[in-house]
């Protein structure tokens, strides 16, 4: 598994669902930033990096490549928002729910990769 040394909140003031960005620092020595901490109407949830395209849509340009890690990713980076902000963050995951993997996202093979087997 990932293992996360530690977790940076930005507190986001005066947005209706955008409450903070948060990066990750990935065995003290790598930082995957602009993850967002969002309230929906099913209670807050983190949405990965992304970008506009040019059709005015978003795609995400880092995210995990399966349910396990993203459901790591966002109970970590949930807990470090309660912690740096006092506000409760109930999750999905906290319910039962599991967050999926969107089907539109890339998977290793797409990017040409091979995935690594240990022997």
């Amino acid at each position: 598994m990932l293992n996360i040394t530690d977790i940076r909140i930005t507190k986001v003031e005066g947005d209706d669902k955008l409450r903070a960005f948060a990066g990750l620092v990935i065995d003290d020595c790598f930082l995957v930033g602009d993850l967002r901490v969002v309230e929906g109407e099913d209670g807050y949830f983190v949405a990965m990096p992304s970008r506009r395209k040019r059709d005015g849509s978003f795609k995400d340009i880092a995210y995990p490549l399966n349910n396990n890690l993203r459901e790591q990713i966002e109970e970590k980076v949930l807990l470090a928002y309660e912690t740096a902000t006092g506000h409760r963050a109930l999750s999905r995951i906290e319910r039962g729910e599991a967050a999926q993997v969107r089907p539109d996202l890339l998977g290793v093979e797409e990017f040409g990769f091979t995935p690594k087997t240990n022997p």
